[in-house]
């Protein structure tokens, strides 16, 4: 499932790259819960979280149907 899940994020990181920011994969548990790391002008946003949620998180449970939540780590 980590693979499925890099290739996912490899179509929203150009987005992110556009406003100055970019995401890293920490971690896939078998709970379908994915880590991840917001960098650059991401990491610092005030809407970061909308991003994650409403964009990241959307994106990957429709490409990957066994993720059940993704979260930021520091």
């Amino acid at each position: 499932m980590k693979e499925r899940v890099e290739e996912a994020l490899k179509k929203v990181r150009p987005a992110l790259q556009a406003d100055g920011g970019d995401i890293e994969l920490v971690s896939v548990d078998e709970n379908g819960v994915v880590k991840v790391r917001l960098k650059g002008a991401c990491g610092s946003c005030p809407m970061s979280t909308m991003t994650l949620k409403m964009g990241v998180e959307k994106m990957l449970k429709q490409q990957v149907p066994e993720v059940k939540e993704v979260v930021a780590v520091a």
